[in-house]
């Protein structure tokens, strides 16, 4: 396709500039579409002319780097002339990559996954999260997998993705990886952001995803009631290791926190709140939104119970949480020993705070949700279900009201016949 074309240079800050210095780059634009790149020199950023996209003065470094800057955009026009004249197709990454070298490159699917989980990793803490890298590092290798199976390859070229490649990698990661719905969808939506970057570099010309569309199915939240809570609490017979670990997925139902946001639990994040008692108050680290929790009494004494700890002593954290492998492995024991038929996990606890200790008590749903540190009371109501305990009372008051109504009705006299 061909256009127009425009060459624009523009300065830019980079970490590795230093003494005023900023690193030149030169966009290209043809139909509205950019590429850019730089050009690895620098310049004096109180020297360069936005206007005219070149240094200002007359000195002969000014002169040599100018004619430097002429010669790179006369080499993109006669790219660009070249490609018309011959009839080839005419992209910015087209033109791009010749003038760097790198025509006829072919960009392999799992290299550009690569490079993504490569950049992610340099950015842990910096946006990022180790959590959020192993799940793309686990979809690069169902990737890698599906390719190897279906196209008996180590790799395949991104312009090959299509929509057929995307159906068949679904229906791989349910038959062969035994991923239900919701994590064959999600990591197909990892999938889709690598090709979306290829698709934002012009290594390929359409989006394969444009008819594809991730679809959630509904799941039912577990969490303990009452009972299970109250029979997990006072059960007296655990090892040591069990005992610990229990207690915090005690803490954890009665304050709401995440297995990361208890682990990385820190004095600090407790103050004393607008009531005059002890809330926490953390910045969550899945998203960075704030929870506000006032502490239960059952959350305050197992606080008090590790003051001890060494852990707790050496200034680690408020409480000396376990691995979370660790932890739901040995949830599972407390379960059998508990007599509770559910899959104990670090985040069931989470789920238990929002029904069995919140709403079911009376607590607003907005107030749970600040307490969760929710951006959406959206997200709040997939947490936050109606027990079938609160649903039960409620028909029962019903049931009541009716009755009392019935019997308030006057009797129906049969008239007698004369």
């Amino acid at each position: 396709m061909s256009g127009t074309i425009n060459i624009l240079f523009y300065p830019k800050k980079r970490e590795s500039d230093t003494d005023g210095k900023v690193t030149v780059y030169c966009r290209v634009t043809v139909n509205s579409r950019r590429a850019e790149f730089s050009l690895r020199r620098s310049v004096d950023e109180q020297r360069w002319d936005s206007h005219s996209g070149r240094l200002r003065g007359t000195g002969i470094e000014v002169s040599k780097f100018n004619r430097f800057l002429d010669t790179v955009k006369n080499r993109c026009f006669e790219i660009y002339d070249t490609l018309l004249r011959e009839h080839q197709d005419i992209s910015t990454s087209i033109i791009k990559n010749i003038y760097l070298g790198k025509e006829g490159k072919e960009w392999m699917v799992l290299e550009i996954f690569q490079d993504h989980n490569d950049e992610m990793e340099s950015l842990i803490g910096k946006g990022f999260t180790k959590g959020t890298l192993q799940r793309y590092n686990a979809a690069k290798k169902h990737v890698s997998d599906y390719v190897k199976h279906t196209y008996h390859r180590n790799d395949i070229p991104v312009k090959k993705v299509d929509h057929k490649f995307i159906t068949g990698l679904e229906h791989f990661l349910k038959s062969k990886k035994n991923c239900d719905h919701n994590t064959a969808v999600k990591y197909i939506v990892n999938f889709k952001k690598i090709i979306r970057i290829a698709y934002a570099n012009q290594w390929i010309n359409r989006d394969p995803f444009f008819h594809w569309k991730a679809t959630w199915k509904t799941k039912e939240k577990q969490f303990l009631t009452q009972a299970e809570l109250d029979t997990l609490r006072s059960k007296e017979s655990f090892l040591p290791r069990l005992d610990l670990v229990r207690d915090i997925f005690v803490f954890c139902c009665y304050t709401g926190l995440a297995y990361s946001d208890v682990k990385q639990l820190k004095q600090g994040d407790i103050i004393i709140g607008v009531n005059g008692e002890r809330w926490i108050k953390m910045a969550r680290k899945k998203t960075g939104s704030i929870s506000s929790i006032p502490l239960l009494p059952v959350a305050e004494s197992i606080i008090e119970k590790y003051n001890e700890h060494p852990y707790v002593l050496d200034g680690k954290g408020v409480l000396p949480v376990l691995t979370n492998q660790k932890s739901n492995s040995y949830l599972k024991e407390i379960a059998d020993v508990c007599g509770i038929r559910k899959n104990l996990t670090t985040h069931l606890a989470r789920h238990t705070f929002a029904t069995t200790v919140t709403l079911s008590n009376g607590v607003s749903i907005a107030s749970v949700s600040k307490m969760l540190g929710h951006r959406s009371l959206k997200t709040t109501q997939i947490y936050a279900k109606v027990l079938d305990t609160k649903i039960a009372d409620e028909m029962d008051l019903l049931k009541e009201r009716l009755k009392e109504k019935e019997s308030q009705k006057p009797e129906n006299k049969t008239p007698s016949k004369t």
